[in-house]
């Protein structure tokens, strides 16, 4: 005997979805999920004229507690947004807001120095400058006339 189950149409996406996260190795808990140990904040990227610039949301996160680090061509931006736990007689329905800690790894275009960046956090979004790094220019190879410009190189030959 067959049995007949209602086809619920959210009930596939949230399993396709499971599936594919499943499959990317994803979690819910990198976007804020249960646990709330692990979150990557949003970013925007931009170009000026000078610079390309990063910009990460991170309200309620003290200066203190962000780290930047630059290392083999790699910008790593790490913070801790800690739970504030002020409840007294109020009843919680719902955590929403993101906490723990997180790391975000960006590669950097090749040639950028630590010196030619920069940080500023106001407003709880940081802001990094990367300077862009200049254009390797073709360099121009003089061609000798007479084959003069070419030292010689004179030797005897060992017998062994």
């Amino acid at each position: 005997m067959a049995t007949l189950v209602r086809w619920d149409p959210f009930r596939e996406m949230a399993s396709l979805q499971n599936e594919v996260s499943r499959f990317l190795g994803l979690s819910r808990e990198l976007n804020g999920g249960s646990n709330g140990q692990t979150w990557a904040p949003a970013m925007d990227v931009w170009e000026t004229d000078h610079d390309i610039v990063y910009a990460f949301d991170l309200p309620g996160i003290p200066e203190d507690k962000i780290s930047i680090e630059f290392e083999d061509g790699a910008l790593t931006v790490s913070a801790e947004r800690e739970r504030t736990q002020e409840l007294s007689q109020d009843k919680v329905y719902r955590f929403e807001r993101r906490h723990g800690t997180f790391s975000r790894t960006i590669g950097l275009p090749a040639g950028v120095s630590e010196h030619q960046i920069a940080a500023h956090y106001a407003n709880g979004v940081l802001e990094v400058h990367v300077a862009k790094p200049e254009e390797t220019k073709p360099k121009k190879i003089q061609i000798g006339v007479g084959g003069s410009s070419l030292p010689t190189i004179e030797g005897n030959a060992a017998q062994n």
